[in-house]
């Protein structure tokens, strides 16, 4: 056993290079996982002044000083955030408190479907069935309306936090932009001389991760907007809040789409019921969906990594699970690492020469 463990060591570790990767990619796992919450707001600037870093420099491209490009950009982002604060989110704020008010009917009109059941089922369900189920969801919705108040008291500290994030990130967000040459250089200062494996890596990820970030963001505002369109022409309630749901959806392949389902049909059912209403409402969104998938994707993402179906939602379990929230949102570029670094990794010499002598 130690001398199978011995030859996996050295086939995989006898480069240096590979020992150094391996140590940076250590240190910075152990940096997010034991430092992450107390580092968010510096880790949050790092992330929004990468997302921004691409606008900055296709401005320099176009003869604009880096000064005045890092000024524009800042303002535009400081413009979508205050609009973010002040218009987006007190609306779908809005659109939750009615759509909270409006569970009480919404229950009223499912227990009278649930009732029907045993009319037009009598065979597959009795009513003693139907009215345990029926106690069961009060009992459910009752439980999670204490859940949501209690969590809703103690969430105060946090709406605290929030308001110092929102002066602290886009202070650093600015000074990260403003001075990034020197940041970067003092940031390299500290790391080994030969790290040829790590920057090859680095450049990798950096060139995959921004097509993947402004792919997103594209496919975000273009779901997002469409799906509002739709919803809107066809009069559906909560417009708004479903298209942002829907929007979001598209972070995490397959499973988002499947989750933001559930609320687009039930808020149409309760709507409309089993109509013809409700039939092209989900026509029309499934026609979203697989737009999305089999149009849209493609070209946003011809230059990103491929990765399969089944690396993606194993990534989303993965790091969903160890980071919950902010694991979820990143478990492709998480992914994308993953793969970059087996692709980089050096290859085993002795398979090599023996290969080439044969």
């Amino acid at each position: 056993m130690i001398e199978i463990f011995k030859g996996w060591y050295q086939r995989n570790f006898s480069d240096p290079q590979a020992v150094i990767l391996s140590v940076l990619l250590v240190i910075g796992f152990l940096v997010v996982i034991f430092l992450g919450e107390m580092l968010a707001p510096l880790l949050a600037s790092v992330v929004l002044a990468y997302l921004l870093e691409g606008t900055v420099t296709k401005l320099q491209q176009h003869g604009v000083a880096r000064l005045w490009a890092v000024i524009s950009v800042f303002t535009l982002f400081m413009g979508l955030l205050i609009y973010t604060i002040l218009g987006l989110i007190p609306m779908l704020s809005q659109q939750v408190s009615d759509l909270v008010g409006e569970i009480p009917n919404m229950i009223t009109k499912g227990q009278h479907s649930l009732l029907t059941l045993h009319e037009s089922y009598p065979n597959y369900f009795s009513e003693e069935q139907v009215r345990e189920l029926m106690s069961g969801v009060r009992a459910d919705l009752t439980s999670l309306g204490q859940n949501v108040f209690s969590k809703s008291i103690a969430s105060i500290p946090a709406l605290v936090t929030v308001l110092v994030y929102l002066i602290l990130v886009p202070i650093m967000v600015f000074f990260f932009l403003k001075d990034k040459a020197a940041i970067v250089t003092w940031c390299t200062g500290y790391l080994p001389e030969q790290r040829r494996l790590a920057s090859e890596v680095w450049k990798e990820m950096d060139r995959q991760i921004g097509n993947y970030i402004r792919g997103k963001i594209l496919e975000i505002i273009i779901v997002g907007v469409a799906s509002y369109i739709v919803f809107l022409m066809m009069g559906l309630n909560y417009a708004p809040l479903l298209a942002v749901l829907v929007g979001i959806s598209v972070l995490v392949p397959y499973i988002g789409a499947a989750v933001v389902t559930i609320p687009v049909a039930l808020i149409a059912y309760f709507q409309w019921g089993f109509s013809a209403d409700f039939g092209y409402l989900m026509l029309a969104y499934a026609i979203i969906q697989a737009l999305d998938g089999n149009v849209l994707v493609p070209i946003l993402f011809s230059e990103a990594v491929n990765l399969h179906p089944v690396a993606i939602i194993a990534a989303v379990l993965i790091f969903g699970g160890m980071w919950g929230f902010w694991g979820v949102f990143f478990a492709i570029p998480l992914a994308t690492l993953v793969a970059a670094v087996l692709n980089a990794w050096p290859k085993n010499s002795q398979t090599t020469d023996s290969t080439a002598t044969t």
